[in-house]
């Protein structure tokens, strides 16, 4: 049986946050380790984590999972250029890859398991998780896509894949609204965390 392989991107050197925002804490270890916890609580067990800056401090932090780690030589190109070293790590006999983004802690197993599920039942190559109308991630990508993804352009970014074939896109309807909400600020860190917090009692 093929593999589903998740790629996580944490190439960034959070500029917008004043520190490395992956190493912040969350829940009781970081953001990076929480994304990380959360993609290996699904069905998915590859996983590739493709760094850029703050690369020694990361790995230091997630060495011990079971992720392959990468490095991204220019990650100041995007968040494609992330993509495609992340592809590159791949086997060439993978089945579909998953687009994670490091910032985004608060995107539960469940949803990675629904848009794997809508993957394997309509067979359609670009899988897309949306709440209230609006996209997110993770990204479902068949890896007949693989060469297609090669030659976008970096500025376009991966959603040019989506316009090019736009028939093969498949949108699931997720009741989940981390999967719209990244963290790029410290008002976003102070949000997630009350977020969290207010969820965590609710729980108890």
């Amino acid at each position: 049986m093929k593999d589903n392989w998740a790629i996580i991107l944490a190439a960034g050197s959070s500029t917008r946050m004043g520190t490395q925002k992956l190493l912040l804490p969350y829940e009781g270890s970081t953001m990076i380790e929480r994304v990380v916890d959360n993609v290996l609580g699904s069905v998915i067990e590859k996983a590739v984590v493709v760094l850029g800056a703050d690369n020694a401090r990361i790995t230091e932090i997630i060495a011990h999972k079971p992720v392959k780690i990468i490095l991204n030589p220019k990650p100041e190109k995007g968040m494609l250029s992330s993509v495609m070293c992340g592809i590159e790590a791949i086997p060439e006999d993978a089945n579909a890859v998953l687009i994670y983004l490091g910032d985004q802690p608060n995107i539960p197993p469940a949803i990675t398991n629904a848009v794997v599920k809508a993957y394997n039942d309509a067979l359609s190559g670009i899988v897309i998780p949306v709440h209230h109308h609006r996209r997110g991630h993770p990204l479902l990508v068949d890896m007949k896509y693989r060469r297609d993804i090669s030659r976008l352009d970096l500025e376009e970014g991966l959603r040019s894949l989506m316009h090019l074939f736009p028939e093969d896109v498949l949108e699931v309807d997720v009741d989940e609204p981390g999967i719209l909400v990244d963290i790029d600020t410290r008002e976003d860190y102070s949000k997630a965390l009350k977020k969290a917090g207010d969820a965590g009692a609710g729980n108890s």
